[in-house]
């Protein structure tokens, strides 16, 4: 057990103190998630900011070049891949291409549909940026050690499955009375 002890110790203890009936132990899990998602949130806008890139950009940008080469996908594909709707991949999209990283043209395996591709530019500032993002990134990490990053890293694929199924779920019919 950690000695290292923070304020959302205190809210749990308190809430354990006040109402010893219900379960208060999510608290020290939950609120600290919560508190380090808007923490990684604000820096990881700073330094995108800083690199001259939107999250969405880079999002599209990355997307592209997981790809590999080509480095081209249908938008219904960069839609899924991205979790966004049609309709955000499609803005995404007209946004990179009118700053010349992307480019449409027509699929010709069957002519019908339409391909985006990553331009040179697109590779160069998605390259620049993903060094410098993870290398920043990584430096965050530094106060875990290798063996507790594989742990958090565990649990949190873990945790995220199961609240995913959960949020997919139907929800359980109401109780009849």
């Amino acid at each position: 057990m950690s000695t290292l002890r923070d304020d959302v110790d205190d809210i749990q203890d308190a809430w354990q103190r006040e109402r010893p009936d219900i379960p208060a132990g999510s608290i020290g899990v939950i609120t600290r998630i919560w508190r380090v998602g808007k923490l990684l949130e604000e820096d990881r806008r700073r330094t995108m900011r800083r690199l001259g890139i939107d999250v969405a950009t880079r999002d599209l940008l990355s997307t592209l070049r997981r790809s590999g080469p080509p480095y081209a996908l249908p938008p219904r594909e960069l839609a899924q891949r991205c979790a966004v709707s049609p309709g955000a991949i499609s803005q995404r999209v007209s946004r990179a291409e009118a700053d010349e990283l992307v480019r449409r043209h027509k699929d010709t395996t069957d002519g019908r549909g339409v391909i985006v591709e990553l331009t040179a530019k697109g590779h160069d500032l998605i390259e620049r940026s993903v060094d410098e993002l993870l290398r920043h990134e990584e430096d965050l990490l530094s106060g875990l050690s290798s063996s507790e990053r594989t742990a958090l890293s565990d649990l949190l694929r873990t945790l995220l499955s199961d609240l995913r199924q959960r949020s997919a779920a139907p929800l359980s019919p109401p109780p009849h009375h």
